[in-house]
C-alpha cells in the first residue's frame, strides 16, 4: 500500500471511466483489500448494510448481456441509443472486476433506510479512496438497470444493488482533473 496525505488524498481523488481501463488485471488480493477497506465504514447500529458481489472473467461478460438485454427491453424505441446499448457491453467487459454494490436492510428496522444507504455510501468512499491511493481506476454507476439486478442475483431478503463499482488499472500520463466551486460557497457559521 502507498502512504499518502489523507487531503491529498481526497482532492485527487476522480471517476476514472471503464474506457480509460488497459488490460492489465487488478489482482485478488487487491480487491480483497479493497473490500476490508469498505468493511471499516461508519454504521449506526453495527448493522453493517454494505453487502458486495464481485464480477470477473466470463461473468462480466453475462452481466453485460443481461443488462443491454434489460436496457433494449425497458426502452421505447423512441428513446433507444445503440450507443448506450453499445457502451453497457462495453463498460463492463473494459473493467478489470465490477464490484456490484448492495444494501442489505436492517431486517429489524432499527434505523431509517437513509442511515443505510449513507453507510454503504461511506464504504464505497473507502473503497474509492483505496483505488487512488494505489493508482487503481474506479466509478460508481447507479443506472436505472440497476432495478432489475434481481434477475440476475439472488438476493437475499431485503438486499438491493444500489449500483455498480467498476475498476481498472489505466495509463497515467494523463492528468485527470476536476474542480470545486470555494467551499465558502457552501458554509454558514452560526456562532
Amino acid at each position: 500500500m502507498i502512504n499518502i496525505d489523507i487531503n491529498e488524498l481526497i482532492k485527487n481523488r476522480r471517476s476514472v471511466f471503464p474506457a480509460q481501463y488497459n488490460d492489465n488485471p487488478i489482482s485478488k488480493k487487491f480487491i480483497q483489500t479493497l473490500l476490508e477497506n469498505a468493511n471499516w465504514a461508519p454504521t449506526h447500529k453495527l448493522t453493517e448494510p454494505w453487502r458486495f458481489k464481485v464480477v470477473q472473467a466470463d461473468a462480466k461478460g453475462r452481466l453485460g448481456e443481461f443488462l443491454s438485454n434489460t436496457y433494449t427491453d425497458i426502452t421505447s424505441d423512441a428513446d433507444f441509443s445503440p450507443f448506450k446499448h453499445k457502451k453497457i457491453l462495453t463498460n463492463c467487459n473494459s473493467a478489470s472486476a465490477i464490484i456490484v454494490i448492495c444494501l442489505q436492510r436492517d431486517p429489524k428496522e432499527r434505523i431509517p433506510e437513509w442511515e443505510e444507504i449513507a453507510s454503504t455510501a461511506m464504504a464505497v468512499q473507502n473503497m474509492w479512496l483505496t483505488c487512488t491511493a494505489n493508482k487503481i481506476g474506479c466509478y460508481w454507476s447507479s443506472p436505472k438497470l440497476i432495478e432489475y439486478m434481481g434477475d440476475f442475483f439472488d438476493f437475499e431478503e431485503g438486499e438491493r444493488c444500489l449500483g455498480l463499482f467498476y475498476i481498472g488499472n489505466y495509463d497515467q500520463e494523463k492528468e485527470i482533473s476536476s474542480k470545486r466551486n470555494p467551499i465558502d460557497s457552501k458554509v454558514q457559521w452560526v456562532e
